[in-house]
């Protein structure tokens, strides 16, 4: 049985007002900074709470010989795209994923048109609906209705394929940046920046909704330094979708429900994990879609290649098997995403880590500054 104060402890941690922080509205990034790898980096030693600050490029000292870190290879793709209803009335559809997924993190193909998506504002719209896009010589019929303002849509148009519609779409931007922009006065879309800078230098598979962010930091000389230290750089794929971010609307976190994503993990990576398991060797994890990937594959399927789908909600208390060390970036209050650094990290740690990134004005959120946490 575990102890009375084990218990308590375990109760305590389900209260999801433990996972809030204060942030000034200007400490949301709104661009990247000019270099990927010019980034400040906070350390957070987990186990002493101990706290030092340096600059991203800086994690190459970091890393140990033999460590294998693992980043996320998934590609965004422009899945954002511009509708108008019949009346006139502007509607937003942000593209999730092929409606019949295979299981497989694969790129969308051109024949495949029915979607399920994102529509904003989904209240007023009507099932048998056709919705014009902008930029695109298509229509967007409405074939169902979802809960959570997802609906099955078939993209429409003679002779039509997935890549004519994504030329018209723009990068997913998180809803922040684009608020932040607006709140200094710059245009809300920068597409030329966005469309480069809004990629990992290491995407590969198109079909995530969003950039796996931890990544952002890493240029292409910067990944062959960590490799000339003895470093095993290896890719898995999880097509990140705006699940990771919906917020936890339930006051005890455990009741919240993670949406499912599809992940891959190749065979050379599995090995790479294998091996460093049983040798005792660090896996770092870039970011939380790597750790949570990692994490179920270890409960679910073993090392050894193969697709999946994860819907792992990592929260305190939690038996990290896989992960010993993560890069990631700062993370929105009360988020699944920030209660997964918790998790690691241990929620005082955290908190009080967070504390001073915001007191020494470091940025926040997809555009903004990095942790590694050891």
């Amino acid at each position: 049985m575990a102890p009375a104060g084990a218990l308590l402890c375990e109760v305590m941690m389900s209260e999801l007002a433990l996972f809030d922080y204060d942030l000034p509205e200007e400490l949301i990034a709104a661009t990247p900074a000019g270099r990927r790898d010019e980034s400040r980096l906070l350390c957070l030693e987990r186990h002493t709470g101990a706290v030092a600050h340096r600059a991203f490029f800086d994690i190459v000292e970091l890393l140990r010989p033999g460590d294998v870190l693992i980043v996320n290879d998934a590609r965004v793709i422009p899945a954002r795209l511009a509708a108008r209803r019949a009346t006139g009335a502007r509607v937003e559809v942000l593209l999730v994923r092929p409606r019949e997924p295979s299981g497989i993190a694969r790129p969308p193909s051109g024949e495949e048109l029915t979607w399920l998506a994102l529509l904003r504002p989904a209240g007023v719209l009507r099932q048998g609906e056709r919705l014009a896009l902008e930029r695109a010589q298509a229509a967007v019929h409405l074939i169902e209705k979802h809960e959570g303002g997802y609906w099955t849509i078939r993209i429409e148009g003679k002779g039509l394929r997935i890549e004519d519609v994504l030329r018209a779409g723009t990068m997913p931007l998180p809803p922040y940046v684009l608020k932040a922009r607006r709140r200094r006065g710059m245009p809300p879309e920068l597409p030329a920046l966005d469309a480069r800078r809004y990629q990992t230098v290491f995407a590969r598979h198109p079909g995530a909704v969003a950039a796996p962010t931890a990544g952002l930091h890493f240029t292409r000389g910067l990944l062959r330094r960590i490799r000339e230290a003895g470093v095993q750089v290896r890719a898995l794929t999880l097509m990140v979708g705006p699940g990771t971010f919906r917020p936890v609307r339930t006051k005890r976190i455990e009741e919240h429900v993670m949406e499912p994503e599809p992940y891959h993990l190749p065979a050379g990576t599995a090995s790479a994990v294998r091996g460093a398991l049983a040798e005792g060797r660090r896996i770092v994890a870039t970011g939380t879609t790597c750790c949570r990937a990692l994490e179920h594959a270890a409960r679910h399927a073993g090392w050894r290649a193969h697709s999946g789908w994860t819907d792992l909600f990592i929260y305190p208390p939690f038996e990290f098997k896989v992960v010993g060390a993560l890069i990631t970036n700062f993370h929105l209050p009360r988020s699944t995403l920030l209660m997964l650094v918790c998790a690691l990290a241990g929620r005082r740690n955290a908190l009080h880590a967070y504390r001073i990134a915001v007191e020494e004005r470091y940025r926040f959120y997809s555009y903004g500054d990095a942790m590694f946490i050891y």
